[in-house]
């Protein structure tokens, strides 16, 4: 039985399963629409597309490093005691290990690896099912490095806080180091030439009407608002930031003086910018015994 467009949207309306998994659920059962629904929920795809509108903040950050390639990478969870489970753990592992194998370059080229026959994409919605909680794979960087170059990799409190770092020279000690530096600082750039002009603007109108709003001449404020920036950016591009270990040295001498160079790092920090929904636990409850 050929399956039409019409079909397909009477089965999404109804199990909240997305259209390409509607079209093969129909397609499996030649157009029956009863049968395709139970085909939907043995394969755990209605129940996952009933979490599909949740928001997933919590969850861990994870690092696999593979000779010369690292990567980086954030799976969300709704809840922070699902991040701690078994199941969870295991799918953070066997989701790492596909990434690391397959070095993808954006998020929809991470969905789409392989993994046994199934892409991640379809693992984490057959694990939502499973858990009983949406799974999100939100961001992934790879990093590629030389023979003479080594990477920090290091996590906080299990990974609520992923740090992968690139030194060139100096050794991994020294690039793990830096690495739980910029967990602890949380710079945003690596050196002043990375900071954008007009965030450079932005910060020196702020500034300059605070300097302004606390009775300071005009005639020195902007020297004063200079010297303000100067202090900013040093504060923010990790080069310039006293190290954590001996602050008498900014990271940039630290690194320096065991012959290396920095050359990149990247931070993720569960969570960080999404809009986290202010539940109402009892609510919750009644949802799911009504659900």
């Amino acid at each position: 039985m050929a399956v039409t467009a019409a079909m397909v949207k009477e089965l999404r309306t109804k199990t909240g399963a997305g259209m390409l998994d509607c079209k093969k659920a129909l397609e499996a059962n030649d157009g029956d629409i009863d049968q395709a629904i139970d085909w939907l929920r043995e394969k755990g795809i209605s129940k996952a597309a009933k979490k599909a509108d949740r928001v997933a903040a919590e969850g861990l950050c994870s690092i696999e490093v593979e000779g010369n390639n690292a990567v980086l990478f954030e799976l969300n969870s709704e809840t922070d005691f699902v991040a701690k489970n078994k199941e969870f753990l295991a799918l953070l592992d066997e989701v790492g290990k596909a990434l690391i194998s397959a070095k993808p370059q954006t998020i929809e080229d991470a969905l789409n690896v392989d993994v046994n026959g199934k892409t991640i994409e379809t693992i984490l919605t057959e694990g939502t099912a499973k858990i009983g909680e949406k799974l999100t794979l939100r961001r992934v960087v790879v990093l590629e490095k030389t023979d003479s170059q080594n990477f920090g990799a290091y996590k906080h409190m299990g990974g609520r806080i992923a740090v992968l770092t690139l030194v060139d020279g100096a050794n991994e000690e020294v690039a793990k180091d830096v690495a739980m530096h910029v967990a602890a600082i949380k710079p945003k750039y690596l050196r002043q030439e990375d900071v954008s002009a007009d965030e450079l603007e932005k910060e020196k109108e702020i500034l300059t009407k605070e300097a302004l709003n606390e009775g300071k001449p005009e005639k020195i404020v902007a020297k004063m608002v200079e010297g303000r920036i100067k202090k900013y950016v040093q504060e923010i591009c990790l080069a310039d930031q006293q190290f954590v270990k001996d602050p008498d040295v900014t990271v940039d001498k630290y690194v320096k003086n065991n012959d290396g160079e920095l050359k990149a790092f990247v931070r993720f920090e569960v969570g960080e910018g999404i809009e986290k929904q202010e539940s109402n636990f009892a609510e919750e409850v009644m949802s799911q015994v009504r659900g």
